[in-house]
């Protein structure tokens, strides 16, 4: 994993104004801890900070300059607006070249699985142990046609070389289903909600197609006692 390094500023100020006021400079507030050093406040260059961790992933390492000082750290929790998807904030735990962290790595799917087939990520992550400056952006799993019924454990995965497996090996990673049609799915839903006693009122539509069937009916029925009537004359 390359690591991309940032200048950050001390900040001395804290609290929410201030984070407003970090945040209308385009900046991030953000946290250093860990290896027992006191807590770090910083500010990091809001566009820059944003573009390193999208090419980083979801374990983004990035070599923060504090001070002159360079501090390799993880991004361990993105805030970030659910409206506007911008960060506010984010916690680093600062790590050292060599050392093991524990890590949740995404799960990624490639290739087409068979005809008829539903793929299933049943977890979208597994945890492992790798090297702070190795960690894995993304497992791979290969479902190139892949049948129904197949199933692919975290004991099923393709680890780079150094990373262990933490995630119980009997977990269910991918299970490849068969295909669910549009009416059978509407069949089951009508089932469940037989079982469940529900009962649906009919719909204005509905009742508009019984009325006009109902008075074709009545029509077709005067029309024929009409015809009998001229008969017998």
């Amino acid at each position: 994993m390359a690591t991309e390094k940032i200048t950050v500023e001390v900040r001395e100020e804290f609290g929410k104004g201030a984070a407003r006021r970090i945040r209308r400079d385009n900046k991030i507030p953000a946290v250093v801890y860990g290896h027992g050093n006191d807590t770090v406040h910083v500010t990091l260059p809001g566009h820059v900070t944003m573009m390193a961790l999208k090419r980083g992933g979801a374990n983004a390492l990035l070599d923060l300059d504090i001070d002159g000082q360079s501090q390799l750290a993880l991004a361990r929790e993105v805030q970030v607006d659910p409206l506007r998807r911008v960060i506010e904030h984010i916690d680093f735990i600062a790590v050292r070249r060599g050392e093991k962290v524990t890590v949740d790595v995404p799960i990624h799917t490639v290739g087409e699985a068979g005809p008829e087939t539903l793929v299933v990520t049943e977890n979208a992550t597994v945890q492992v142990e790798a090297e702070a400056t190795h960690i894995p952006e993304q497992i791979e799993v290969d479902i190139e046609g892949a049948a129904i019924g197949t199933q692919i454990h975290a004991s099923d995965l393709r680890l780079p070389e150094g990373t262990t497996l933490l995630t119980d090996p009997e977990t269910l990673v991918i299970n490849i289903t068969q295909q669910v049609t549009a009416e059978a799915l509407e069949a089951e839903l009508e089932e469940a909600e037989a079982e469940a006693g529900i009962v649906h009122e009919p719909s204005d539509d509905a009742l508009g197609e019984a009325q006009v069937e109902a008075a074709a009916e009545d029509e077709a029925r005067e029309s024929g006692d009409a015809s009998q009537g001229d008969s017998s004359e």
